[in-house]
Protein backbone atom coordinates (compact mmCIF):
# COMPACT_ATOMS: atom_id res chain seq x y z
CA UNK A 1 0.00 0.00 0.00
CA UNK A 2 2.84 2.33 0.88
CA UNK A 3 4.67 1.60 -2.29
CA UNK A 4 1.33 1.76 -4.79
CA UNK A 5 0.90 5.81 -2.60
CA UNK A 6 4.54 6.70 -3.03
CA UNK A 7 4.25 5.83 -6.87
CA UNK A 8 0.95 8.20 -7.17
CA UNK A 9 3.09 11.50 -5.85
CA UNK A 10 4.69 12.99 -9.16
CA UNK A 11 8.10 14.27 -9.09
CA UNK A 12 8.50 17.61 -7.44
CA UNK A 13 10.16 18.65 -10.69
CA UNK A 14 6.85 18.47 -12.30
CA UNK A 15 5.01 19.89 -9.94
CA UNK A 16 6.72 23.32 -9.81
CA UNK A 17 6.52 23.49 -13.75
CA UNK A 18 2.70 23.02 -13.93
CA UNK A 19 2.41 25.47 -10.86
CA UNK A 20 5.06 27.74 -12.50
CA UNK A 21 2.71 27.84 -15.79
CA UNK A 22 -0.72 28.30 -14.09
CA UNK A 23 0.62 31.18 -11.64
CA UNK A 24 2.55 32.81 -15.12
CA UNK A 25 -1.07 32.58 -17.26
CA UNK A 26 -2.99 33.82 -14.27
CA UNK A 27 -0.28 37.04 -14.31
CA UNK A 28 0.10 37.58 -17.62
CA UNK A 29 -3.74 37.52 -18.22
CA UNK A 30 -4.17 40.03 -15.51
CA UNK A 31 -5.08 43.62 -16.72
CA UNK A 32 -4.64 44.99 -13.12
CA UNK A 33 -0.95 43.62 -13.38
CA UNK A 34 -0.12 45.05 -16.49
CA UNK A 35 -0.87 48.34 -15.41
CA UNK A 36 1.00 48.30 -12.07
CA UNK A 37 4.03 46.87 -13.41
CA UNK A 38 4.42 48.44 -16.41
CA UNK A 39 2.25 51.14 -17.72
CA UNK A 40 1.78 53.21 -14.76
CA UNK A 41 5.96 53.00 -14.35
CA UNK A 42 6.23 53.92 -18.18
CA UNK A 43 3.59 57.08 -17.55
CA UNK A 44 5.85 58.51 -14.90
CA UNK A 45 8.56 58.65 -17.43
CA UNK A 46 7.05 60.29 -19.66
CA UNK A 47 5.35 62.86 -16.90
CA UNK A 48 9.11 63.09 -15.85
CA UNK A 49 10.49 63.67 -19.58
CA UNK A 50 11.65 66.89 -18.60
CA UNK A 51 14.74 66.04 -16.62
CA UNK A 52 16.08 69.24 -16.12
CA UNK A 53 12.97 70.40 -14.56
CA UNK A 54 11.49 68.11 -12.62
CA UNK A 55 15.04 66.47 -11.43
CA UNK A 56 18.11 64.34 -12.65
CA UNK A 57 17.15 61.43 -15.06
CA UNK A 58 19.00 58.92 -12.66
CA UNK A 59 16.39 59.89 -9.77
CA UNK A 60 13.40 59.98 -12.15
CA UNK A 61 14.14 56.61 -13.87
CA UNK A 62 14.97 55.20 -10.26
CA UNK A 63 12.05 56.33 -8.86
CA UNK A 64 9.61 54.88 -11.69
CA UNK A 65 11.67 51.58 -10.75
CA UNK A 66 10.83 52.32 -7.41
CA UNK A 67 7.06 52.42 -7.59
CA UNK A 68 7.16 49.99 -10.36
CA UNK A 69 8.42 47.22 -7.96
CA UNK A 70 6.39 48.57 -4.83
CA UNK A 71 2.98 48.65 -6.18
CA UNK A 72 3.24 45.40 -7.89
CA UNK A 73 3.74 43.61 -5.02
CA UNK A 74 1.63 45.88 -2.20
CA UNK A 75 -1.23 46.47 -4.89
CA UNK A 76 -0.69 43.20 -7.17
CA UNK A 77 0.70 40.09 -5.16
CA UNK A 78 -0.69 40.64 -1.98
CA UNK A 79 -4.38 41.70 -3.25
CA UNK A 80 -4.67 38.54 -5.24
CA UNK A 81 -3.15 36.28 -2.70
CA UNK A 82 -5.68 37.28 -0.39
CA UNK A 83 -8.35 36.97 -3.39
CA UNK A 84 -7.53 33.66 -4.22
CA UNK A 85 -7.10 32.47 0.09
CA UNK A 86 -10.81 33.42 -0.05
CA UNK A 87 -11.90 31.61 -3.33
CA UNK A 88 -10.47 28.60 -1.89
CA UNK A 89 -7.70 27.93 -4.13
CA UNK A 90 -4.79 27.36 -1.72
CA UNK A 91 -7.12 25.09 0.35
CA UNK A 92 -7.46 22.79 -3.08
CA UNK A 93 -4.01 22.66 -3.68
CA UNK A 94 -2.91 21.78 0.06
CA UNK A 95 -5.60 18.57 -0.28
CA UNK A 96 -2.92 17.62 -3.51
CA UNK A 97 0.45 15.92 -2.89
CA UNK A 98 1.99 19.09 -4.05
CA UNK A 99 4.61 20.49 -1.26
CA UNK A 100 2.89 23.95 0.81
CA UNK A 101 6.35 25.14 0.02
CA UNK A 102 6.01 24.87 -3.69
CA UNK A 103 2.72 26.56 -3.90
CA UNK A 104 3.88 29.33 -2.21
CA UNK A 105 7.49 29.79 -4.32
CA UNK A 106 6.15 29.56 -7.08
CA UNK A 107 3.85 33.01 -6.84
CA UNK A 108 6.92 34.48 -5.75
CA UNK A 109 8.97 32.95 -8.43
CA UNK A 110 6.61 34.42 -10.81
CA UNK A 111 6.18 37.48 -9.50
CA UNK A 112 9.64 38.41 -9.24
CA UNK A 113 10.64 37.28 -12.75
CA UNK A 114 7.83 39.87 -14.00
CA UNK A 115 9.30 42.57 -11.39
CA UNK A 116 12.86 41.93 -13.38
CA UNK A 117 11.33 41.73 -16.97
CA UNK A 118 9.53 44.98 -16.37
CA UNK A 119 12.38 46.74 -14.93
CA UNK A 120 14.75 45.50 -17.62
CA UNK A 121 11.87 47.51 -19.93
CA UNK A 122 11.71 50.59 -17.57
CA UNK A 123 15.40 50.63 -17.41
CA UNK A 124 15.51 51.06 -21.57
CA UNK A 125 12.56 53.29 -21.37
CA UNK A 126 13.88 55.78 -19.38
CA UNK A 127 17.32 55.81 -20.65
CA UNK A 128 15.62 56.66 -23.92
CA UNK A 129 12.91 59.04 -23.07
CA UNK A 130 15.61 61.02 -20.47
CA UNK A 131 18.59 60.65 -23.42
CA UNK A 132 20.93 58.91 -21.00
CA UNK A 133 23.41 56.23 -21.94
CA UNK A 134 24.03 53.90 -19.71
CA UNK A 135 27.40 51.02 -20.01
CA UNK A 136 26.44 47.46 -19.23
CA UNK A 137 27.95 47.52 -16.00
CA UNK A 138 25.25 50.30 -14.86
CA UNK A 139 22.37 48.37 -16.38
CA UNK A 140 23.34 45.16 -14.85
CA UNK A 141 24.20 47.16 -11.41
CA UNK A 142 20.77 48.50 -12.12
CA UNK A 143 19.10 44.54 -12.17
CA UNK A 144 20.70 43.59 -9.25
CA UNK A 145 19.48 47.26 -7.05
CA UNK A 146 15.81 45.83 -8.76
CA UNK A 147 16.13 42.32 -7.47
CA UNK A 148 16.80 44.04 -3.84
CA UNK A 149 13.82 45.74 -4.10
CA UNK A 150 11.50 43.32 -5.64
CA UNK A 151 12.37 40.95 -2.58
CA UNK A 152 11.78 43.44 0.20
CA UNK A 153 8.66 44.83 -1.32
CA UNK A 154 7.53 41.03 -2.20
CA UNK A 155 8.43 40.12 1.42
CA UNK A 156 6.45 43.19 2.49
CA UNK A 157 3.46 42.14 0.48
CA UNK A 158 3.91 38.50 2.26
CA UNK A 159 4.05 39.99 5.81
CA UNK A 160 0.46 41.79 5.05
CA UNK A 161 -1.56 38.87 3.45
CA UNK A 162 -0.35 36.86 6.14
CA UNK A 163 -1.17 39.26 9.01
CA UNK A 164 -4.51 40.63 7.51
CA UNK A 165 -6.42 37.61 6.75
CA UNK A 166 -9.17 39.55 4.34
CA UNK A 167 -9.14 40.13 0.77
CA UNK A 168 -11.00 43.86 1.46
CA UNK A 169 -8.85 44.59 4.24
CA UNK A 170 -5.65 43.79 2.32
CA UNK A 171 -6.42 45.88 -0.39
CA UNK A 172 -7.45 48.81 2.09
CA UNK A 173 -4.19 48.66 3.99
CA UNK A 174 -2.23 48.03 1.08
CA UNK A 175 -2.96 51.12 -0.48
CA UNK A 176 -2.78 52.90 2.53
CA UNK A 177 0.83 51.86 3.05
CA UNK A 178 1.74 52.57 -0.24
CA UNK A 179 0.59 55.79 -0.57
CA UNK A 180 3.05 56.32 3.12
CA UNK A 181 5.81 54.35 1.66
CA UNK A 182 5.74 56.49 -1.70
CA UNK A 183 5.14 59.81 0.14
CA UNK A 184 7.53 59.31 2.50
CA UNK A 185 10.61 57.76 0.13
CA UNK A 186 9.97 60.00 -2.54
CA UNK A 187 9.54 63.57 -0.32
CA UNK A 188 12.38 62.32 2.44
CA UNK A 189 14.96 61.63 -0.76
CA UNK A 190 14.68 65.19 -2.36
CA UNK A 191 15.51 66.71 0.76
CA UNK A 192 12.67 69.18 0.42
CA UNK A 193 10.96 68.51 4.21
CA UNK A 194 14.65 68.53 6.08
CA UNK A 195 17.71 66.93 6.72
CA UNK A 196 16.49 65.33 9.78
CA UNK A 197 13.49 63.91 7.37
CA UNK A 198 15.89 62.92 4.52
CA UNK A 199 18.23 60.84 7.02
CA UNK A 200 14.79 59.01 8.44
CA UNK A 201 13.56 58.45 4.73
CA UNK A 202 16.91 56.91 4.00
CA UNK A 203 16.03 53.96 6.18
CA UNK A 204 12.75 53.50 4.79
CA UNK A 205 12.04 50.90 1.70
CA UNK A 206 11.48 53.09 -0.70
CA UNK A 207 13.91 55.88 0.21
CA UNK A 208 16.71 53.10 0.95
CA UNK A 209 15.74 51.71 -2.67
CA UNK A 210 15.89 55.32 -4.11
CA UNK A 211 18.85 56.04 -2.84
CA UNK A 212 20.44 53.31 -4.25
CA UNK A 213 19.47 53.54 -7.54
CA UNK A 214 20.69 57.40 -7.35
CA UNK A 215 24.53 55.63 -6.31
CA UNK A 216 24.49 52.72 -9.44
CA UNK A 217 23.08 55.73 -11.78
CA UNK A 218 25.96 58.21 -10.51
CA UNK A 219 23.63 60.69 -9.57
CA UNK A 220 25.45 60.38 -5.90
CA UNK A 221 28.58 59.27 -4.68
CA UNK A 222 28.16 56.42 -2.25
CA UNK A 223 28.33 57.31 0.87
CA UNK A 224 26.35 56.42 4.77
CA UNK A 225 22.61 56.45 2.46
CA UNK A 226 23.81 53.80 -0.04
CA UNK A 227 25.05 51.44 3.30
CA UNK A 228 22.57 52.12 5.40
CA UNK A 229 19.84 51.64 2.57
CA UNK A 230 21.60 47.84 1.66
CA UNK A 231 21.23 47.37 5.81
CA UNK A 232 17.84 48.59 5.98
CA UNK A 233 17.00 46.42 2.47
CA UNK A 234 18.29 43.04 3.66
CA UNK A 235 16.63 43.78 7.74
CA UNK A 236 13.31 44.28 5.92
CA UNK A 237 13.89 40.65 3.82
CA UNK A 238 14.47 39.26 7.13
CA UNK A 239 11.91 40.63 9.40
CA UNK A 240 9.07 40.65 6.97
CA UNK A 241 9.70 37.25 5.03
CA UNK A 242 9.65 35.97 8.02
CA UNK A 243 6.31 37.35 9.62
CA UNK A 244 4.81 36.55 6.17
CA UNK A 245 5.73 32.81 6.21
CA UNK A 246 5.29 32.21 10.10
CA UNK A 247 1.82 34.06 10.11
CA UNK A 248 0.33 33.03 6.55
CA UNK A 249 -2.86 31.21 7.08
CA UNK A 250 -3.71 28.79 4.30
CA UNK A 251 -7.73 28.36 4.73
CA UNK A 252 -10.12 31.66 4.43
CA UNK A 253 -11.16 31.67 7.87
Amino acid sequence: MTETIARAVPPIGLTLRSLLRADATVLLRSRQAAILNLAVPILILIVTNRGGKLGNPGFLIGMALTYGLLSSALIGYSITVARDREAGVFQRLRVTPTPTWAIMASRLAVQLVANLVVSVIVMIVGSIMHNTTFSFGVYLLMFVVSLLGAVVFLSIGQALVGLVKNATAVNAVGRVLFILLILTGVLGSTGILGDDFKSFASWTPVGALINLFSAVLNTSAWGADQTNGIIACIGYIVIFAGIGIRWFRWDPQ
